[in-house]
């Protein structure tokens, strides 16, 4: 990482550093919270999980070569540097909004209910043509995942594309002031944590403090589609630029052309000129990712061909919308998380599939006073989205199986299950050799257990 000395670090964090004058003055190599990741020169700093506090690792890093700790406990009389803070969350964060400030680099900051992470990902691609860039990894979103991302920026990376999650009020602007974006991307309001966040309007609401701490000479890029964002006035001035389906949006698609599981191709028209490009992943809502991705490409000087290649190049993630082909069966795996929209989406790419269509689909978690009804209609959806199997695990997906059948003159067997464990020993009698099989759910219903059975089948 580039240079922070430990003076530079405990002033940052308002802590007292503790050891010999030397040492202050030296560089840290990196900032870790996992005593398994210190190297040379690293600075630990010790947070306190629910079940493992990183105070009992401070002396166990040192050995292992960390420089300095960060520490809630006055350690005494020791060998080796520490800063003492009131709170190592918190100094986690100050420390990473330092760093951020001192760095050279663009900032793509992107948040929204559902599909955060494929846009960042078809952003990055796109970004990654003409750019060093850097991306969170894996779920490193919120309030520890963000700093520690920030921490990985070096010295090469041009442009760091950083997703921001929130599940409570609040959240957005502590991230926002970290990662202070130079674009700012939403890809929509749905229904994600209204258990906390209380209504759509609620979500736009926390959603777009991220505007509130972002360069004032950046760009806010939103989807013109969706009904929340198209009515959205920034209060610092910036003007939206939006995307979207609709030919009025200055960066829409046209003639999409459905390939099924095998992607979508599509014309991208922006407010300069048009191109053709194939996107691999299924799903009407890649050709909004791309969208987004055309967009953040053209405020940063990118050419119609660089942005061709990133969309065109696009990996999937395991799960979230990643075709998996056995010998047997065609699994959509899409388990990583899920909400009504993202739950509907998935379900329109199934749709697409070939042969007998199949749905496993779980409880969708934090939706409030609503939840019973948002399953119901999800599961209405799917009997009227053409599936022909709809299987519901979970005491919340009982209302997913309750709604499907309420759907008159359905062609759709519907089966619930309360666990897991009892859908596995039915699953033989219900899916078929060449079914292609949706598996989605919140991922505290842990579905990547029945993709690996269905890979293993």
């Amino acid at each position: 990482m580039k240079h922070m000395t430990l003076t530079e670090i405990a002033a940052a964090c308002g802590g007292t550093y503790f050891g010999d004058p030397e040492s202050a003055a030296k560089e840290v190599s990196s900032v870790v919270i996992d005593s398994r990741k210190v190297e040379k020169g690293s600075l630990f700093i010790a947070i306190r999980g629910a079940r493992v506090d990183g105070h009992t690792f401070i002396p166990q890093t040192i050995e292992a070569g960390a420089l300095c700790a960060v520490s809630e406990n006055n350690l005494g009389a020791v060998s080796f540097p520490y800063i003492l803070v009131d709170s190592c969350e918190q100094a986690l964060k100050d420390i990473a909004a330092h760093y951020r400030n001192s760095l050279n680099i663009k900032v793509v900051g992107i948040s929204g209910s559902v599909g955060k992470t494929s846009t960042k990902e078809m952003i990055a691609s796109v970004l990654s043509q003409k750019y060093k860039v850097l991306k969170t990894e894996g779920n490193f979103n919120n309030e520890i995942g963000l700093p520690l991302t920030i921490f990985n920026i070096r010295e090469e990376h041009e442009i760091a594309v950083l997703e921001m999650g929130i599940s409570h009020f609040g959240d957005m602007p502590r991230l926002a002031e970290i990662a202070r974006p130079d674009i700012c991307v939403i890809t929509n309001i749905g229904y994600a944590h209204l258990e906390n966040l209380q209504s759509r309007d609620g979500i736009l609401l926390e959603k777009t403090k991220m505007c509130t701490y972002m360069n004032p000479n950046g760009s806010i890029i939103l989807n013109g589609d969706d009904d929340k964002l198209a009515g959205y006035v920034p209060e610092n001035g910036v003007q939206p630029t939006y995307f979207g389906l609709q030919t009025a949006q200055p960066f829409h698609a046209e003639q999409i052309d459905n390939c099924g599981m095998r992607g979508t191709t599509a014309t991208f028209v922006t407010p300069a000129s048009v191109f053709r490009a194939h996107i691999s992943i299924p799903g009407d809502h890649m050709v909004y990712n791309a969208l987004a991705g055309t967009a953040v490409g053209y405020a940063l000087g990118m050419t119609d061909e660089e942005i061709k290649i990133g969309i065109e190049t696009l990996m999937p993630l395991a799960g979230r919308n990643h075709l998996i082909e056995t010998d047997k069966f065609a699994i959509i795996d899409d388990c990583y998380n899920a909400n009504p929209a993202s739950m509907k989406s998935s379900l329109d790419v199934l749709a697409k599939g070939e042969g007998r269509k199949a749905a496993i689909l779980g409880d969708m978690f934090e939706l409030g006073e609503n939840e019973k009804e948002l399953h119901r209609e999800t599961g209405a959806y799917a009997a009227a989205a053409g599936i022909d199997v709809l299987v519901c695990i979970g005491a919340l997906a009982t209302f997913m199986a309750e709604g499907a059948k309420e759907i008159p003159d359905r062609d759709i067997v519907v089966y619930h299950f309360d666990s897991k464990k009892e859908f596995f020993t039915k699953m033989d009698s219900i899916l078929k050799a060449r079914d292609t099989i949706l598996v989605k759910a919140s991922h505290g219903m842990e579905f990547a257990e029945i993709v690996n059975v269905l890979k293993n089948k």
